[in-house]
């Protein structure tokens, strides 16, 4: 199994480790065996305080770090005071030379000052809850901070935004590993949102529309139904009988985008669970999903993954051959 060591600290959110426990904990084979083996670990074992009125009792150490394939960084309470930079030292950089060249390693929230620290996100994208993102750029600025999005991959290191968003950065890693059908079981056995995109915002101004105001989620299930041909600005609005203007505005603030980047994410979206579940050639992926042409699927899947179809198709049907 791949092994998961979750790393806490003093001042740890015990949502966070419950949801990293959860998540990968309930992620089962088509025969129904686990798929992850997930351990804590602190930097001394023994009793851990939370934030809470409540310690925790962690049994192993950082010895745990050195056989594990993935390692998840949780944040703590302690992060919220002022930060001073700089590298890692004493315990926390003895348990991070533990950690074999190529693991993958996660951050919840702000732990993403301890993976800076490690100069792991030197040169990459990362974000860290909203409210701590400046200091985070400003601390470490050869991090490319975006303050603005849940979670950032840049394959063997990923970060996440707030608590919630670390139920999104653990998804989309089962959904990496194993495809889509064993995250989407993971997420109805928990109770939420299948799939929530990298890079929708972190937080909507308004979130829930006014009372009686118009909504736009007519034209998203329209469009959803639509998505394999082309879709203009002024269709979208004609679902939800609004104007172009009013429509545009009105989607931005009930999901934080706007409606062609919503578009883009949902064909992405699709694209993904037809190059996993199916055997249709690329150029018919395209299609179905409103690309057009598989010169186009090629162009979105390398923005929004880095990869080529072929090569994300290989990946989870676990075929060589299918690299072109």
């Amino acid at each position: 199994m791949h092994r998961i060591a979750v790393l806490v600290r003093t001042g740890v959110l015990p949502i966070e480790l419950g949801i990293v426990h959860r998540l990968f904990g309930q992620a089962r084979s088509a025969d129904g065996k686990p798929l992850y083996d997930v351990v804590t670990c602190a930097l001394t074992p023994g009793q851990v305080r939370t934030d809470a009125d409540f310690t925790i009792t962690v049994e192993r150490g950082p010895d745990a770090l050195a056989d594990a394939d993935t390692v998840v960084v949780l944040s703590s309470d302690e992060d919220y005071e002022p930060q001073r930079g700089g590298r890692l030292r004493g315990p926390l950089a003895d348990a991070f030379a533990l950690i074999r060249p190529g693991t993958r390693i996660a951050s919840i929230c702000t732990g993403a000052f301890v993976l800076a620290a490690a100069g792991l996100l030197d040169g990459k994208r990362a974000t860290t809850h909203w409210h701590s993102a400046p200091d985070l750029a400003a601390l470490y600025p050869a991090v490319q901070v975006e303050e603005n999005v849940l979670y950032t991959d840049s394959g063997d290191v990923l970060t996440s935004a707030g608590v919630a968003a670390g139920i999104d950065l653990c998804l989309h890693l089962i959904r990496r590993d194993h495809g889509v059908a064993v995250a989407n079981e993971v997420a109805r056995g928990t109770v939420v949102a299948p799939h929530r995109d990298g890079g929708q915002a972190q937080f909507i101004a308004r979130p829930v529309p006014e009372p009686r105001s118009p909504s736009t989620r007519n034209a998203r299930a329209w469009a959803l139904r639509h998505l394999d041909r082309p879709l203009t600005l002024r269709e979208l609005a004609a679902q939800d009988s609004m104007s172009v203007r009013t429509f545009t505005r009105r989607f931005r603030q009930e999901v934080g985008i706007s409606p062609l980047q919503w578009l883009t994410q949902q064909r992405v979206e699709r694209a993904r669970r037809l190059l996993e579940e199916t055997d249709l050639p690329v150029d018919r992926v395209a299609a179905e999903s409103g690309f057009g042409t598989a010169a186009s699927l090629r162009q979105h899947l390398q923005a929004a993954l880095g990869v080529s179809p072929s090569a994300y198709r290989a990946t989870f049907r676990g075929d060589a051959s299918l690299v072109g």
